[in-house]
C-alpha cells in the first residue's frame, strides 16, 4: 500500500528498487521483479485507500481540534467530474467503455479507455470527501447524485452549468442540503429572464416545478416536485452576466453581492483536478489493470488528503506572517507534495515518532511559501493539439 501511495513516474523496477534501498536502512536486499509486485497488488482491493480516508482522514478533518473553515457558518463542497484516459487494453476497455479518437477529417479508427472521475470536494478545507472512478458514459449528474449522501445536512453544494436541473436541485433539496448552481441561458424560465435583462445584482425568490417527464420518476423517488429557489445575477470581470440559482432564500444573512465571491470559490476544485493530472500525474498509471488503475486513483486521492492535512497548521502560520505584506503568502502546493511523498514512509512505516516527522515537515513548508496574487489573471484559451503537446513534452512539471 505505501509502494501504491508513493506513486512514481519512474520505472516500476526502479521504484520498488529505491523503496527497499529505503526500508533496508543501508543493508543488503533481494531484489524483487516488476512481475512480483503486479501479483501482489492484484491481491490488494482499492477499497483500502477509501476505508483509510473515511475510517482516518475524514474523521480527523471533523475533529474539534481542526481549525474547519466555514462560509456563514457552512462548509461548501463542489461538485464536479473529469475525464481520465486510461492505459489501452483489452481488460480497461471492457471496464470503462471506449472513444474513439476523430480530427478535422472525421473519425480515425482509433480507440482508447476512458474513465469519469467525480470528486465531491471540500472547497475551503481541500479535501475529497468522496470519490467515484466509473466509465464516461456514466453521466456526471448521476454521480453527483450519488455522493449527494455524503454532504452534511445545512452545507452547500457549489457546482458548474451542466449539473443544474430540476432532478439535481431536488435530489439535494430532500436531503437538506443546499446549493448554488450557476445557470445556462436556455434554462429556468426566471434565469433566461434575468439574462434578457441584462442586469447585475438582482434577486428573485420564485417557485420552480418539474417537467412533465420527470414527476412519474420523481414522485417514486419520494423527491418533490416543486421547489421554491432564489435566482441572483452577478457582473464577471470581464463584463458577462452570469446568473445563479441557489436554495440559500434569506437576503439578508445571503446578501446578492456576496454570490459573485461565494461561486468563485468553485474554481479550487478544478485546480484540485489539475494537481491531480498534471502535478501527480495520474494518468501516466503504475499498472494496466482495472485494480491497479483504481488503486492509483483512490491513493492519489488518500495523498491529496494527507497533504492538506499536513500543510494546515504551516498554512495558517505563513498566512498570519505574511497578513501585512503587499501579497500574502500560502503553502507551495508542489513543493509540499515533494516532500510529503519523500517523508511519507518515515510517517507512516519508520520506528520515527510521528510527532518528530511531522515538525520537520512543518519547518519544511514554511520555508518555501509562494505569494498569492489576485489581482493576476491569465486569459484561458481554447487549447489546439500542438500547444497541448508542447505542454505535455516541454512546459508540464511533476512532483514525483
Amino acid at each position: 500500500m505505501l509502494l501504491v501511495l508513493q506513486k512514481s513516474v519512474k520505472s516500476i523496477q526502479k521504484h520498488v528498487t529505491e523503496f527497499l534501498q529505503e526500508l533496508s536502512g543501508g543493508a543488503m536486499f533481494e531484489t524483487v521483479t516488476p512481475g512480483s509486485v503486479t501479483h501482489a497488488r492484484a491481491k490488494l482491493k482499492p477499497s483500502a485507500f477509501v476505508e483509510l480516508n473515511q475510517e482516518v482522514v475524514l474523521p480527523m478533518v471533523s475533529d474539534q481540534n481542526f481549525p474547519l473553515r466555514r462560509w456563514h457558518g457552512h462548509r461548501l463542497f463542489g461538485h464536479d467530474s473529469s475525464l481520465l484516459r486510461l492505459p489501452n487494453t483489452e481488460e480497461l476497455a471492457k471496464e470503462f467503455g471506449s472513444v474513439e479518437v476523430s480530427n478535422q477529417q472525421g473519425a480515425t479508427g482509433t480507440c482508447y479507455p476512458e474513465g469519469r472521475m467525480s470528486v465531491l470536494y471540500d472547497l475551503l478545507n481541500q479535501i475529497g470527501v468522496d470519490a467515484r472512478l466509473a466509465s464516461s458514459r456514466v453521466g456526471e449528474v448521476s454521480l453527483a447524485i450519488q455522493q449527494a449522501a455524503h454532504v452534511p445536512v445545512g452545507d452547500i453544494v457549489i457546482n458548474d452549468r451542466g449539473f443544474t436541473g430540476f432532478r439535481y436541485l431536488a435530489e439535494h433539496v430532500h436531503r437538506n442540503v443546499h446549493v448554488v448552481g450557476r445557470c445556462s441561458t436556455g434554462s429556468f424560465l426566471a434565469a433566461q429572464e434575468l439574462f434578457r435583462l441584462d442586469r447585475a445584482g438582482r434577486s428573485v425568490i420564485t417557485r420552480i416545478y418539474a417537467p412533465k417527464e420527470e414527476r412519474a420518476e420523481l414522485k417514486r423517488l419520494g423527491l418533490p416536485l416543486e421547489l421554491k429557489v432564489r435566482f441572483v445575477s452577478l457582473r464577471l470581470p470581464d463584463g458577462k452576466l452570469e446568473v445563479l440559482v441557489t436554495t440559500l432564500l434569506d437576503e439578508r444573512k445571503y446578501p446578492t453581492e456576496e454570490f459573485l465571491d461565494l461561486y468563485h470559490r468553485r474554481w479550487g476544485h478544478e485546480t484540485f483536478y489539475n494537481r491531480l493530472k498534471s502535478r501527480l500525474d495520474l494518468e501516466n498509471f503504475s499498472g494496466e489493470t482495472v485494480e491497479a488503475v483504481r488503486q492509483d486513483f483512490h491513493a492519489s486521492v488518500l495523498f491529496c488528503n494527507l497533504e492538506s492535512l499536513l500543510t494546515q497548521p504551516a498554512a495558517a502560520a505563513v498566512a498570519e506572517a505574511s497578513a501585512d505584506h503587499q501579497h500574502t503568502k500560502q503553502v507551495n502546493k508542489a513543493d509540499a507534495y515533494h516532500t510529503v511523498k519523500d517523508q511519507v514512509l518515515d510517517l507512516l512505516y519508520s520506528d520515527i515518532p510521528a510527532e518528530t516527522v511531522i515538525r520537520q515537515l512543518q519547518r519544511l513548508f514554511v520555508s518555501n511559501p509562494v505569494s498569492v496574487r489576485p489581482e493576476r489573471k491569465v486569459p484561458r484559451r481554447k487549447q489546439s493539439f500542438n500547444r497541448s503537446y508542447h505542454f505535455q513534452r516541454n512546459v508540464k512539471k511533476i512532483v514525483f
